[in-house]
């Protein structure tokens, strides 16, 4: 389609930025170019159509960041997993060095850990116990 049937050079721009902000977003999107034409028959009916290029142009990039986050939020859900599952092996290794120490090589491991986490350990058991692995081995 070309740019001579517009009348003055701002609908000609419109035209061609709308053209290319189309495309742009489809590409982005995999999606169909869709073409919509100016409406040249008055200067109100001009600024309603441009409004609606506007409009056309914030729902595509509207549609664009929504898809971006929802693939942003698969990603992030599947971290979470992966770091749950991780979790739960630390602390079932956790309990498992636990119950395979002596009581004494406990109390050394214990003496080495900052009074801080023993304080913390002492409000809410399950809080300290990834910080206690991560002190070093109880075996």
């Amino acid at each position: 389609m070309s740019t001579g049937m517009y009348q003055s050079p701002m609908e000609v721009a419109v035209y061609q930025l709308h053209n290319f902000s189309i495309s742009f977003f489809s590409s982005l999107l995999g999606g169909d170019v869709v073409s919509v034409k100016l409406d040249n028959s008055a200067s109100g009916a001009s600024v309603v159509a441009i409004d609606n290029k506007i409009e056309q142009a914030m729902d595509l990039v509207k549609n664009h960041l929504m898809y971006a986050v929802r693939e942003e939020v698969e990603v992030l859900k599947e971290q979470i997993k992966e770091l749950l599952e991780k979790n739960s092996q630390l602390e079932r290794e956790n309990s498992l060095l636990k119950t395979l120490a002596s009581p004494e090589q406990l109390e050394k491991f214990q003496s080495r850990l900052p009074t801080e986490v023993l304080c913390l350990e002492e409000q809410s058991p399950g809080a300290a116990a990834p910080a206690q692995h991560s002190g070093g081995s109880a075996v």
